[in-house]
């Protein structure tokens, strides 16, 4: 068979530049160390492996999330924290204003330290995070939450939207407390209603007995709604019969036609969708009204507990003045507890995300181990196969140099 110099070359070009593929395809393999680099290696292992490294990139994700999360969150409980010592410190300071051994001066200096922890709890509630973003205030991170109007009322600016991240695949968790559920939004101690008692003792209808609401909850909110408040409450000045007339002046209680009969201490006292009880006895001609807050501000509070330490030592009046102090005390207790309960939430918050990682960490572990199993290199087959390559490469350069070389000259 008659064989071309053209044929020959083109044949032994293509042979050594098949052999220097192979070489090069080894060389990646033991490069990069892995096993399957694209479909044609192994059509089914690298479909698996694309699911697995999905599933390592969302893993990856979702752990960036939870470090966000772990920050905030952590923010708001040491913001809380410190909140509810601030608020014992406060309960401390108003049990100690109530010593009768106390002046005038000692109550106006226990106030001013009083104002000192309103101004603590006003810079809490506007904390913000290392990007000066405000912890509180929705989503409206870059608006300050709580202002001081010029009556030194604290009003809220932010909106109540909670943040959430996506921390797994049907799991999220809010990275957030708003500013006007956390520190605008406490439980009223006596229960649905607050109390408004006669301004001093001169007035005609002045509390002198200590009566007090104990608590003032609304059992049936259809009867309230369709009912006219505020209620008011009314000892009669010669029977010392015990009435309630609603906003329009009609008596709800004793119910029409039965006969008033005498008030007993603790007896709970039911009208319009609404159940009273009442500590004491009042004292004929004694009045009060209660009108619907089932939420109080905490600065609110804490103001409350200012205005009763700067009146001083007072001499009269002095039985709506002891029923003030147990309301504001009990009502610093529920503060107290509000953000114990808040820093409870961020708590579990953070064990959540703390579970959470755990779980990942675990999973990209079983992951990556499932990855590596498909596709990484078993060095020494690989080395030995290169090394086959290779001197097959040789051997093609080798034998087309020397018969390259040949023509019939070197035979005459």
């Amino acid at each position: 068979m008659r064989v071309s110099t053209a044929q020959f070359y083109l044949q032994s070009s293509q042979q050594m530049s098949s052999k220097t593929s192979d070489v090069n395809e080894q060389m990646a393999y033991l490069t990069s160390g892995k096993r399957v680099l694209t479909a044609k290696d192994d059509a089914v292992s690298y479909g698996t492996l694309a699911g697995y490294k999905d599933d390592l990139a969302n893993i990856e994700k979702y752990k960036r999330n939870i470090t966000q999360a772990e920050s905030h969150n952590s923010l708001q409980e040491v913001a809380f924290s410190n909140a509810e010592d601030i608020f014992n410190k406060i309960k401390e300071q108003m049990l100690k204003a109530n010593n009768g051994a106390m002046s005038s001066e000692d109550l106006q200096a226990i106030a001013k330290e009083t104002r000192n922890n309103l101004d603590q709890l006003f810079d809490l509630a506007n904390s913000q995070n290392e990007n000066g973003d405000y912890i509180f205030s929705g989503y409206q991170t870059e608006q300050q939450p709580f202002s001081q109007q010029v009556d030194g009322s604290v009003t809220y600016s932010g909106d109540s939207g909670v943040r959430e991240l996506q921390i797994a695949k049907n799991i999220k968790i809010p990275t957030n407390q708003t500013g006007d559920a956390a520190f605008m939004k406490v439980d009223n101690a006596i229960g649905d209603f607050s109390v408004s008692y006669p301004p001093n003792a001169t007035a005609l209808n002045a509390n002198t007995s200590g009566v007090a609401v104990e608590s003032a909850n609304i059992i049936d909110r259809g009867a309230y709604n369709t009912s006219t408040g505020p209620h008011t409450f009314t000892t009669d000045p010669i029977t010392n019969d015990l009435t309630v007339t609603d906003g329009g002046g009609a008596t709800v209680f004793p119910v029409l036609p039965t006969l008033p009969a005498p008030y007993v201490a603790g007896q709970t006292i039911s009208f319009d969708g609404i159940d009273v009880t009442l500590s004491g006895n009042p004292l004929p001609g004694e009045s009060f009204t209660i009108n619907e807050q089932a939420e109080i501000s905490i600065f609110d509070v804490v103001s409350d507990a200012i205005s009763w330490m700067e009146q001083g030592v007072v001499s009269t009046n002095t039985e709506q003045h002891q029923v003030n102090y147990n309301s504001i005390l009990d009502q610093l207790s529920t503060a107290t507890s509000h953000m114990t309960s808040r820093q409870v939430d961020a708590g579990v918050r953070l064990q959540v995300l703390e579970s959470q990682e755990s779980r990942h960490l675990d999973s990209e572990l079983s992951i990556s181990t499932g990855k590596a199993n498909i596709e990484d290199l078993d060095f020494a087959k690989a080395i030995s196969q290169f090394e086959q390559s290779k001197i097959a490469l040789q051997a093609s350069q080798q034998a087309f140099s020397k018969v390259q070389g040949l023509t019939l000259f070197n035979y005459i």
